[in-house]
């Protein structure tokens, strides 16, 4: 397990180039846009593409409003062709981050991007993963099994649902109260802090 903590983090080489990032995203977006005002104000990594898989996708007005090109694809486009390929390499994407992606990462994709397409899960794997768990639904079935703690994973990307190689975790105590409701937001806040943070430091130990 590779872990990033405050005595790891990398500082700024004097002369870098920066890499550019596309991030997936399949929902509402906070964590995209976080990560997108983020990179604005980082040089060492610029975000130049958003992609969606749905129409209806809260990402697609944040994105618009951030002067980020959005793609929206369907399923064929993204596992019948390769033009989600191309489009990426068109751009000269060196990162691709999945900020609440639900689809599988076909694998042409994770072979011509390796070691570089990263995940965040809102919880510390390897529990509470797989198929079907994102959202509500993990946040759920943590506090019904009874945990203590939960938290956020940070994690490569691999033909695996939630098995790619994990980078950083941080934890929070699951209170006596605790509701799905109230366990997101909490998450959402660790998703907030950290997620920039460590994408940055993945650019950094990449240049």
């Amino acid at each position: 397990m590779l872990i990033f903590d405050k005595k790891t983090l990398a500082t700024e080489p004097m002369s870098y180039q920066s890499k550019n990032i596309a991030i997936f995203a399949s929902g509402n977006g906070t964590n995209a846009e976080n990560l997108i005002t983020y990179f604005q104000k980082n040089s060492v990594g610029k975000v130049v593409a958003v992609l969606t898989n749905r129409q209806d996708a809260g990402i697609i007005q944040r994105a618009e409003k951030l002067n980020i090109p959005c793609k929206i694809f369907d399923k064929a486009q993204f596992y019948q062709s390769e033009e989600i390929l191309h489009y990426l390499k068109n751009l000269h994407i060196d990162w691709i981050v999945l900020a609440g992606f639900l689809w599988k990462i076909p694998t042409e994709i994770i072979r011509t991007f390796p070691r570089h397409i990263v995940n965040i899960h809102p919880a510390l794997l390897p529990g509470f993963g797989g198929k079907g768990m994102y959202g509500k639904h993990v946040h759920e079935a943590v506090i019904r099994s009874g945990e203590k703690e939960s938290g956020i994973t940070i994690h490569l990307v691999n033909e695996q649902y939630d098995q790619g190689e994990i980078i950083f975790q941080s934890k929070l105590t699951i209170e006596k109260n605790e509701t799905p409701e109230t366990l997101a937001e909490k998450i959402h806040q660790l998703e907030y802090n950290y997620f920039p943070v460590i994408m940055k430091q993945l650019i950094l130990k990449d240049i």
